[in-house]
């Protein structure tokens, strides 16, 4: 239902967007956008990728100038020219990507820009007493003199949406704040968006995940193809006709869409397998087979492995123990040029920090990992490049205006296809997927898996990891699931559903 707020009492809204038009080279990314948010309430936006939800945080944060239209925040108008404009005028922002500085203290980093100073000296005692304090309340408790880096992503996650709240705002945006979140610290940030919604802050807030948009949501506000397809009271607006709405298609919805690879595997040769595979304090022994043209899934909560599995069947991180075998042979791979030339790929989580380079073009980044294959010594001719660029882009259906774009102008979901190919023209035998999906629309995720499940039908290998459970038993033919750094079972297609997946992660089967 929606709940009483400050917008049912008060008639004017706290930020009304409207006539908003935007243009980039070969792209109209807005056209007649607008929003209205009233104080006192949580308004989703919601859309596909591509919609334009990002690039209308970015007009309202003066990132980018619009052509036309006007931004009136508190009843005057205002035209951010930054960031830091914004944030003076009473915006403030937490980005789906921590944009934060991982070699700063957690401290530092919440204080940035705006340090307590005595007698001109900046006063650390101060900032890490009051850094401590802002985190408390989202019921965080870590050492804030330590380096942000020394934090996994979560908890970064965490640290920024803690900077946003320190700071005065009228206007409080959250662009997916939560696709590093496990579902407890989902929990711990909505307690908070509740504590703020009534104090009458005006949040925006957008994701992917229809659960939290209900959860969460007083108002939605639904873009497709750069407009404003409506607004909506998320109590008069069903699940079913969101996804409509958004996809523009009056049949399908996340349950119908097929995206499994739907092979039997269970013959399948073994491809790759690990012995025991263990590094001290991060991941326990392991032992998990990947057959050739298998989708194998990862279950678990974030924290219970899967990065860390893979990561070190990749040769990102070292081992302490235990083997890997490609093929029945022995293989150590000490760096992640070992595994690539085992024919072994690996998409990141972290696509701003481990995947994507945001300055280079979409030609220049998906060519990155052939070119680390053949070595520095053999460049690849530049025609070569656009010839595999070019096919991609078509291949994956990548909306860009040119291969040469950069990719940094791409929608996430654009990004992770560019990104997916990266691999692909590596022709590998194993492809290790973490978070492929995250943080993109649904639409996008169709596209992406079903690629992915035409590649196993192919014979590729495919080991995946995602957050939504529902999707990694959905596409999997076999799932192994972790809990707490270690494996707790090994299930085919069919044996797990959303119910027991939970039993089992929760702790009602026995750890291997």
């Amino acid at each position: 239902m929606l709940t009483p707020t400050l917008a049912s009492t008060n008639p004017t809204p706290v930020l009304e967007v409207t006539g908003i038009h935007k243009q980039f080279p070969g792209v109209k990314a807005l056209s007649d956008a607008g929003l209205r948010l009233y104080p006192g309430e949580v308004h989703t936006l919601m859309g596909q990728n591509g919609a334009g939800k990002s690039t209308l945080i970015k007009v309202l944060t003066g990132v980018y100038q619009p052509e036309r239209g006007s931004i009136v925040l508190d009843g005057r108008r205002i035209e951010p020219r930054s960031t830091q404009h914004a944030q003076e005028l009473g915006i403030s922002t937490v980005y789906q990507e921590v944009n934060l500085c991982p070699n700063l203290s957690v401290a530092e980093n919440i204080f940035i820009g705006r340090y307590p100073r005595r007698f001109g000296m900046i006063d650390w005692r101060t900032m890490r007493s009051q850094a401590a304090a802002l985190l408390a309340k989202l019921q965080i408790h870590i050492d804030v003199a330590k380096p942000l880096t020394s934090y996994p992503l979560a908890i970064q996650q965490m640290v920024a949406i803690a900077r946003a709240t320190s700071v005065s705002a009228k206007v409080l945006i959250l662009d997916e704040p939560t696709s590093s979140l496990d579902e407890a610290e989902v929990q711990l940030l909505f307690s908070v968006l509740r504590g703020l919604r009534e104090q009458g802050m005006a949040i925006l807030f957008v994701t992917h995940f229809l659960d939290q948009t209900y959860a969460i949501s007083d108002r939605i506000t639904v873009m497709r193809n750069g407009e404003r397809e409506g607004e909506y009271a998320c109590s008069e607006l069903s699940r079913l006709a969101l996804v409509n709405k958004m996809i523009g298609a009056a049949n399908e919805t996340p349950e119908q869409i097929s995206l499994g690879a739907g092979e039997d595997t269970s013959a399948n040769e073994v491809l790759l397998r690990t012995k025991q595979l263990a590094r001290r304090g991060v991941l326990a022994p392991v032992d998990i087979e990947v057959r050739k043209g298998e989708l194998l899934g990862l279950a678990g909560l974030l924290g219970s492995g899967r990065t860390e599995t893979a990561r070190l069947l990749f040769g990102a991180d070292k081992a302490d123990s235990g083997a890997i075998e490609v093929n029945g042979k022995a293989r150590h791979f000490a760096t992640p040029r070992d595994a690539i030339a085992e024919g072994i790929g690996f998409c990141s989580e972290d696509r701003k920090h481990e995947g994507a380079i945001l300055s280079l073009s979409v030609r220049e980044n998906l060519i990155l990992a052939l070119q680390a294959k053949q070595g520095l010594m053999r460049a690849i001719p530049l025609r070569r490049q656009q010839e595999l660029a070019s096919y991609y882009v078509k291949q994956l259906g990548i909306k860009t205006a040119s291969i040469e774009t950069p990719i940094g102008s791409l929608s996430g979901g654009n990004q992770q296809k560019v990104l997916l190919a990266r691999w692909l023209v590596t022709e590998p035998k194993l492809m290790i997927l973490d978070e492929p999906t995250r943080g993109i629309d649904v639409r996008a995720k169709q596209e992406i898996m079903d690629y992915v499940s035409t590649l196993c039908r192919k014979g590729m290998s495919m080991l995946f990891i995602s957050s939504e459970l529902p999707e990694v038993l959905r596409v999997s033919d076999r799932v192994v699931v972790m809990r707490d750094r270690r494996t707790c079972g090994e299930y085919r297609r069919g044996e797990l559903d959303d119910q027991s997946v939970l039993h089992v992660i929760a702790g009602g089967e026995k750890c291997a």
